[in-house]
């Protein structure tokens, strides 16, 4: 399993996590075996934005000796006092819902307190207004709360609660579908999403990831909105190409969802690739890159995808991203301009154009 930093809060996080939407669809058994058996797999990221009240104990069954190795991402606004999902602003249902959950999660600590599905300006607001977000603050100072997010389908609000500067992680949906213009939750435009993506990753704000692979319907060329489908595989190395995202958080169903699941540890460069997305790219994303690593590889040893990346970022203002360019082993001076990675760009990036503009960072 491979693992990312979350910059501001400096926890190790698995690239793969795991949604809780489903899961209780499996009996009681299965759901804590299956737990226990992601953990076992390197996976230590679990997100509690679950599809119903009963699969909560199953975690803290799970992992009741194993707590301080894994990560919770709770969310304050996800309501269960029906015994299925529902979604409240009323500060003092958010009390009970949280202390329900941390009772049945056997834990007396949050490692992220989600403001939970902030996708209308009012939901911002009322969050605000009825005292949530100092209640989450109160909870951090107390340290039952260890660190504070967002999860929001909306760059722009996304944007608004970044600049409180309380933010150490955001849940936002990442897919190509998504990215480009295709789906219920295709909130913003292309640059805007990039942009939101490059801002987190230059203020070492961590992003996990949901809806990777759009509720299913990438995996499938019937429901695709492209024609073509996906694989699980290639959905979730798209967004782990994304600048800031450190885990991707599928739903699961049971055992053999997570095996699939599991197979991306052991994938070949063949069965990550992706770029078969540059041919439905739409006109306002063909010509950037996408770090999708297809022109690879470089006569002279280059890392194009992220030398890219880490050129948007310092463009962006991330002075590290700078550092992190100036010390690769190869840099845009060792480029001998032979256009083998223009050849070969599916979203015909000018690559000989930027190449020299690297010369200058």
């Amino acid at each position: 399993m491979e693992y990312r930093i979350n910059k501001r809060t400096q926890d190790k996080i698995s690239v793969i996590g795991l949604g809780a939407s489903s899961i209780s669809q499996a009996g009681s058994k299965e759901v804590v075996e299956t737990l226990r058996m992601a953990y076992e797999n390197g996976i230590n990221y679990f997100d509690l934005a679950a599809g119903d009240s009963i699969c909560f104990p199953f975690y803290g069954e799970a992992f009741k000796d194993v707590r301080d190795k894994v990560i919770y991402q709770i969310h304050f606004g996800a309501n269960y006092e029906s015994g299925t999902y529902g979604w409240t602003t009323n500060l003092e249902k958010i009390k009970k819902s949280i202390d329900w959950q941390l009772k049945e999660l056997k834990t007396d600590y949050i490692n992220y307190g989600f403001i939970h599905c902030l996708d209308e300006e009012t939901d911002w607001d009322n969050y605000i207004r009825n005292g949530v977000l100092d209640y989450i603050n109160e909870l951090k100072k107390k340290g039952i709360v260890k660190h504070i997010g967002i999860s929001s389908h909306t760059p722009r609000l996304v944007e608004k609660a970044l600049d409180t500067n309380l933010i150490d992680m955001v849940m936002f949906s990442i897919n190509p579908g998504y990215d480009y213009h295709h789906g219920d939750y295709a909130n913003g435009s292309s640059d805007e999403r990039t942009n939101l993506y490059k801002r987190c990753e230059s203020e070492g704000v961590g992003i996990s990831v949901m809806k990777p692979f759009s509720g299913g319907q990438l995996l499938d060329e019937k429901t695709s909105p492209f024609g073509k489908s996906l694989t699980k595989i290639q959905c979730i190395q798209y967004a782990l190409d994304r600048p800031g995202v450190l885990t991707v958080l599928p739903g699961i169903r049971g055992k053999e969802d997570l095996k699939e699941l599991l197979k991306y540890v052991a994938a070949t460069p063949e069965e990550k690739d992706y770029s078969i997305i540059g041919e439905f790219a739409p006109a306002d994303v063909t010509g950037k890159c996408v770090y999708c690593n297809h022109c690879m590889p470089c006569p002279m040893k280059l890392d194009i995808g992220l030398i890219n990346k880490y050129y948007d970022l310092t463009l962006a203002g991330d002075n590290l991203a700078k550092d992190h360019y100036m010390n690769l082993e190869k840099t845009a001076k060792d480029c001998i301009s032979c256009g083998h990675c223009n050849n070969r760009c599916p979203f015909r990036v000018d690559q000989m154009k930027r190449i020299k503009e690297y010369f200058g960072v």
